[in-house]
């Protein structure tokens, strides 16, 4: 398996266990599989759970002292202590556009340390994408046709703010606050795409803002928040803090539940947005 440039045992562990995640949910994806709802009324199929299982088994034998909180596993109430550092897994993210078959979807895993995503793993297995942050570097990979490698690496780094950026915003939650923070932020085009492929489509510099005034889980964010950061941008909440993670016991939030946020390659950007008038 070709790694980025500078890569480590802790990246090349993510990158491993993501490839074996994206083939469990490829193997399932073109089959007449059935589709099942949480206790949220959210979708999850067989491919949300074959992908889990794959990568936790995974990562659990490369990092077994480091706790991991997967979606399908914390949905069933299995969620283990964390301390500073801790594993996300969202082993299936735009659960909607696999269902609909679009490609749109991902398969993602982050390392938080002291609140921070410090490195994070994306990948769109139908789009044959790798994305991967760690330590202010970024990379994209083309992933082969079996899923079990990744055929080149290019840099990423995310563009100085232009007069009319060019937004990314969720297909399935389009809302009057996020049309507010498109206006102020003199958006030129708005794209609708699904899973985190938003954070990465800012990383890689082909759009430039990115707000999230709606609900979303740590493991929805994490792993691409990692790239973005890496790539240099920034993912702030509506007070203008950064993001963190291990949210626990927080008022008016789930268990490692997001407020609402917004991401950005130049941080410039944000300086347009009245943060007030989102809330």
């Amino acid at each position: 398996m070709a790694l980025p440039p500078g890569d480590d045992a802790g990246l090349a562990a993510l990158i491993d266990a993501a490839l074996a995640g994206a083939r469990a949910a490829m193997a399932v994806y073109h089959t007449d599989f059935s589709v099942d709802r949480k206790v949220d009324e959210s979708p999850v199929s067989e491919a949300d759970r074959a992908s889990e299982r794959e990568i936790v088994a995974r990562l659990a034998d490369a990092m077994p002292s480091v706790p991991i909180i997967a979606e399908e596993a914390s949905a069933a109430g299995d969620q283990p202590r964390i301390g500073s550092r801790f594993l996300l897994v969202d082993p299936l993210d735009g659960t909607k556009e696999f269902i609909s078959r679009n490609g749109e979807f991902t398969v993602n895993i982050a390392v938080i340390e002291g609140g921070e995503p410090v490195t994070g793993v994306v990948v769109a297995p139908a789009l044959r994408l790798i994305y991967a942050g760690q330590a202010g570097s970024a990379f994209k990979g083309t992933i082969g046709e079996a899923l079990d490698a990744v055929t080149g690496w290019s840099s990423l780094r995310v563009r100085p703010a232009i007069e009319h950026p060019i937004a990314v915003a969720s297909r399935s939650h389009m809302n009057a606050a996020t049309a507010t923070a498109l206006a102020q932020a003199a958006c030129g085009q708005h794209r609708s795409i699904g899973s985190s492929l938003k954070f990465c489509l800012v990383a890689e510099g082909s759009a430039d803002f990115y707000p999230r005034l709606g609900p979303t889980m740590e493991w929805d964010t994490a792993a691409g928040d990692a790239v973005l950061r890496a790539a240099g941008g920034t993912v702030v909440t509506l007070e203008g803090l950064p993001l963190r993670y291990g949210k626990v016991g927080i008022e008016k939030l789930r268990p490692f539940e997001n407020p609402h946020f917004l991401a950005a390659g130049d941080a410039s950007l944000l300086s347009r947005l009245d943060l007030a008038s989102l809330k």
